[in-house]
């Protein structure tokens, strides 16, 4: 068998593929078809990236070799729609030898950590932050003490490239970081209040039981009712009085219903400003209200994400 890379740059030989079961899987079976995408991404995991293929990948077959048409293997069968469509998905050979030594020395892979969660920017979101594209990773939160925050990196701040590759979205962002060694410089650039900066960070060790954090939802503006956070509501929330409002209520069929915002929730943020009081949420979110248009920094549980709302 010889080991071919899957680059970017799809040459004719690569359109055309053979599949082939896993020899101790229950079924050992040749299919061929052509390569339909590349990059898919099935729900897997936070890391797909996957080729997908109508030569048939049948069941027992997960783990053999998806060829191209000179022989090179470029992709390890991996999974298949459901709906019985004829459609497969493969590991690209290129992710799997990024981590074959790893596996064999260690008998695990090590994932590189930067220390924010992140999300994609929608179109709402673009217009509130006065950003003309769409492409880059939002950074909801920062984890004290992490690469990224060592490296000052700020909710709201978004990431357009790392060591000189363009960051066109979160999936992106994500692959990036985790294809870095522990130890590796991160050189990236990053919007803040509309000015490019550059900072590098030193990445970490991804661990399993790192997690994120978030909460917000009301009535009133936007359909949000919120109260301010008492000290009995922050000690069983567990986090500090002064962190911003909580929704107490949501309007069905308003702009925060729609957004999925539900009771319970925290705002953190009205449009960049922090929320330090009561007060201080009612004057931001009328000031957005006038605009018909707002995005919220909320903290739900152990996650922080960002969401746009607009009135009709």
């Amino acid at each position: 068998i010889v080991f071919g890379d899957w680059s970017s740059d799809v040459c004719s030989s690569d359109l055309w593929v053979i599949a082939i079961g896993n020899p101790f899987g229950l079924e050992a079976t040749v299919t061929a078809g052509i390569v339909s995408a590349k990059g898919r991404v099935i729900g897997a995991g936070p890391y797909d990236n996957f080729i997908q293929t109508d030569a048939s990948i049948n069941p027992g077959n997960s783990g053999g070799p998806l060829f191209n048409m000179e022989g090179k293997v470029i992709g390890i069968n991996t999974a298949i729609v459901a709906q019985g469509q004829g459609i497969g998905f493969a590991i690209p050979i290129n992710m799997a030898k990024s981590i074959f030594n790893e596996l064999k020395t260690k008998g695990k892979v090590t994932r590189g950590w930067l220390g924010v969660s992140v999300q994609d920017i929608t179109e709402d979101m673009a217009r509130n932050l006065n950003y003309k594209a769409r492409s880059g990773a939002l950074v909801s939160e920062v984890f004290k003490g992490d690469p990224a925050d060592q490296a000052g990196i700020k909710v709201g701040d978004i990431i357009i490239d790392i060591n000189g590759k363009a960051i066109k979205d979160m999936h992106e962002l994500l692959l990036t970081i985790a294809g870095l060694s522990v130890g590796d410089k991160a050189k990236m650039k990053v919007l803040r209040d509309g000015k490019e900066l550059s900072v590098t960070a030193v990445i970490a060790e991804r661990k399993d039981t790192r997690q994120a954090a978030a909460t917000e939802s009301g009535n009133g503006h936007f359909g949000i009712s919120v109260q301010e956070m008492t000290d009995d509501i922050a000690r069983q929330l567990g986090v500090p009085k002064f962190t911003g409002v909580i929704i107490t209520e949501i309007e069905p069929g308003s702009a925060a219903d729609e957004a999925r915002l539900q009771a319970g929730d925290i705002i953190l943020q009205v449009n960049r400003v922090t929320v330090k009081s009561l007060e201080n949420y009612r004057k931001e979110i009328a000031k957005a209200a006038d605009k018909k248009s707002v995005t919220l920094l909320i903290k739900r549980g152990n996650s922080n994400f960002f969401v746009a709302l607009r009135m009709e």
